[in-house]
């Protein structure tokens, strides 16, 4: 069985969207998936188990909390190649500070990374990575993408994150 990553957009975000940990992981086996760890508190699934979409846990989820969580998964291979291609190795020294967009279908942007150095991005596939060395919260780039989206269910991460969800992936 593939091990997954399901990584949910928007959940215990300024107290809005509450998705308890404990109970995430409880979802997540009842609906018939083994070896789950979370990671965080913003929702990172780990997972094995057969492929189903991700609408099969986003209506699990919104049955179980209340409320829509969009959705973007990887398998444990994707996630890896997510590393392994790091377009921006050269610039990003600050994992903290170095992000993946995951967009569920092909990502695309009309934006020029030229407009916003020193911050800049590269779209590869489902995947937009974003070097933001003032950080994202004084960011002119991810405040553009927050409301020019990049592609259909999106979320992003951090690099460190992503390490870490990988190492979780791979620890069975």
């Amino acid at each position: 069985m593939p091990r997954q990553i399901a990584l949910l957009r928007g959940v215990n975000v300024g107290g809005k969207k509450k998705v308890a940990m404990a109970k995430l992981r409880a979802l997540t086996e009842e609906l018939g998936y083994r070896d789950v760890r979370t990671y965080v508190n913003s929702g990172n699934v780990v997972f094995s188990g057969r492929r189903r979409s991700a609408k099969h846990l986003e209506s699990a989820l919104a049955e179980a909390f209340g409320f829509d969580v969009p959705v973007v998964l990887r398998t444990r291979d994707e996630l890896a190649a997510v590393l392994e291609a790091n377009p921006l190795r050269k610039v990003a020294t600050d994992s903290a500070k170095y992000l993946v967009v995951f967009c569920a279908e092909k990502a695309s942007t009309d934006l020029d990374a030229k407009d916003f150095a020193p911050e800049t991005f590269v779209v590869r596939g489902r995947e937009v990575y974003l070097w933001l060395p003032g950080g994202i919260g004084t960011s002119p780039l991810a405040k553009v993408l927050a409301n020019k989206p990049l592609g259909a269910g999106s979320t992003a991460r951090n690099w460190r994150t992503i390490e870490k969800l990988l190492e979780l992936a791979d620890d069975l």
